[in-house]
């Protein structure tokens, strides 16, 4: 397979925005906070365009140094993240969330460079931005969720050995619906993109379920690390 990856012109890519619209539409129709969609949607764009261009930067340094202060600001970014939705606590609990996404994004980064694809160099910067970006990603959300579930059953007064089952059990669903479905409902970002760009179905899909199974691990490791972290600060 070599066809060549087909080039988007933006005019043409204006026309994903329509269906866009339609939803603000309805959001605004309803009275939901459309606002905040095309705020979310806005910065979407800016920082996507952004990181195209740095990234285009990051790979033709090949340097270390940089791309270790990428993956710094992905750590410390996500784990304030991860906390929006218990705004409250946000300070409180950064530092578990911080710990949590280290942990569990981390020994998951270093197994899937190091071990798996066995980078050379260690740092290389096309590999290891976009694997980090994913598993530092993926963490965030499962701490997000897990954070909102913990806050939401202790307010029951529910016990916190329940209500950690509980929480873990919702961070873990959206990966799971995923190992569910994949191959059979969807193809995954991943292995569309690679498809797409003239890579064999075959290759594809293993590296697919590198990627399948590295989410799985950051979010289950990160979501549990917080869990637990987060006792000592649980009234």
């Amino acid at each position: 397979m070599n066809e060549s990856v087909t080039i988007i012109p933006f005019t043409t890519l204006l026309l994903v925005f329509i269906p866009v619209a339609v939803v603000i539409g309805i959001l605004h129709a309803w009275s939901l906070n459309w606002q905040n969609t095309i705020y979310a949607v806005v910065r979407m764009l800016i920082q996507l365009l952004l990181i195209g261009y740095f990234l285009t930067y990051i790979f033709e340094s090949n340097s270390a140094s940089i791309t270790i202060v990428v993956l710094s600001v992905m750590v410390f970014a996500a784990s304030w993240i991860a906390l929006r939705t218990i705004q409250e606590n946000r300070i409180k609990f950064y530092q578990f969330a911080l710990i949590a996404i280290l942990i569990g994004g981390g020994i998951t980064l270093f197994l899937v460079t190091q071990v798996v694809l066995n980078l050379s160099p260690w740092y290389l910067p096309r590999y290891m931005i976009p694997l980090a970006g994913m598993i530092f990603a993926s963490s965030m959300n499962g701490v997000s969720l897990a954070a909102e579930r913990l806050k939401a059953e202790m307010d029951r007064d529910v016990d916190y050995s329940k209500a950690r089952g509980i929480a873990l059990r919702a961070a873990l669903i959206p990966i799971t619906n995923s190992l569910f479905a994949v191959g059979l409902v969807s193809l995954p970002g991943m292995m569309t993109g690679q498809i797409l760009s003239g890579v064999s179905p075959l290759i594809a899909v293993r590296y697919q379920i590198l990627v399948m199974c590295m989410i799985f691990s950051a979010v289950g490791l990160s979501s549990s690390a917080f869990l637990v972290l987060v006792k000592s600060k649980i009234k």
